[in-house]
């Protein structure tokens, strides 16, 4: 059937990854880290495109779907705009922000994978300038992280709107405290968390993931190696993961599967061939570095599906 335009609220940000050929316990001193002073010489260095939207975009764009981003940029966004342009994702909902950089984090790892990342928001504080209203004929949509405002205000004009929305509240969810977080969660018709956010989620609000699921139609936990979980129907559904090719970087494996999920949403299938698809894309994307470099080619998935679960994807 034809994939209706799929609204894609969350951020677009440039990653800058740098690698360190050491370890940084060698170069930091435990008792003088109060008046810390150091330097790194870089021996990698690499820019990625980035941010949940983006991401999300990606991989829904290149299954099938027809996702539309909302989103904030900056004075040097340009070259995002192209790509979206070139990949063929709408981007009627992506505003530059004048006197702004685009979202951006920096991110230095070591030998034993330690990170030391800084962030800079920039132009995603002013995501809620957006309005879900100003883009037409959406049938579908998600809340991936995003600045705080963009957020909440996103929930609720998709609420108003009657769009059915999956709320992802992601590396997002300390922003909001426990009644904020069930006031979304009620607003939303889906919700999307790995592991560690159901935890969190559980704790904040008070609530089980049992209590928490019975509030939307389908709670979906991400679970790394251990695959996923499908709150749905009265009951769990166990999704296994795809063993990947190579584990390479893990960064954008959440989105991929969210854009599985979605996918399998627009299409009416049932939520094990559709926990299935985003355990595929997962696997894609674990297998190459950055968030946006992995090929996604129907072909491939569909043979990579009946692999690992004896059945046709497409």
């Amino acid at each position: 059937m034809p994939s209706p335009r799929t609204l894609i609220c969350g951020s677009l940000a440039f990653d800058t990854i740098m690698v360190f050929p050491d370890r940084f316990g060698r170069h930091i001193l435990p008792d003088q880290v109060h008046m810390l002073s150091v330097s790194f010489q870089i021996g990698q260095m690499r820019r990625e495109w980035g941010g949940c939207a983006g991401n999300i975009a990606y991989n829904l764009k290149a299954i099938g779907g027809e996702p539309v981003v909302m989103a904030t940029l900056g004075d040097d966004g340009a070259p995002y705009r192209d790509r979206l342009a070139n990949l063929g994702v709408a981007a009627d909902g992506v505003r530059t922000v004048p006197g702004t950089y685009t979202a951006q984090a920096f991110i230095i790892t070591d030998l034993d994978d330690n990170q030391i990342t800084a962030f800079h928001p920039g132009a995603m504080n002013c995501s809620h300038e957006n309005r879900v209203d100003d883009v037409s004929d959406v049938a579908l949509g998600i809340v991936a992280p995003d600045g705080r405002d963009g957020m909440r205000a996103h929930v609720e004009q998709f609420a108003n709107a009657a769009i059915p929305f999956m709320f992802d509240p992601g590396q997002g969810l300390p922003l909001f405290s426990g009644p904020e977080l069930i006031e979304m969660i009620d607003a939303a018709t889906y919700l999307a968390v790995n592991d560690y956010e159901a935890s969190l989620l559980a704790e904040r609000t008070g609530l089980s993931l049992d209590a928490i699921a019975r509030r939307v139609d389908a709670l979906v936990v991400t679970r790394g190696a251990d695959g996923s979980s499908i709150y749905a129907d009265g009951g769990v559904l166990t999704v296994p993961a795809v063993a990947p090719t190579a584990l390479s970087d893990p960064t954008g494996c959440g989105d991929a599967y969210r854009a599985g999920l979605l996918h399998g949403i627009a299409q009416q299938w049932d939520w094990e061939r559709t926990g299935r698809l985003g355990a595929i894309l997962g696997a894609l994307k674990i297998a190459s570095q950055g968030g946006q470099n992995h090929a996604v080619e129907r072909a491939a998935m569909a043979a990579l599906y009946d692999e690992a679960f004896h059945g046709n994807l497409w």
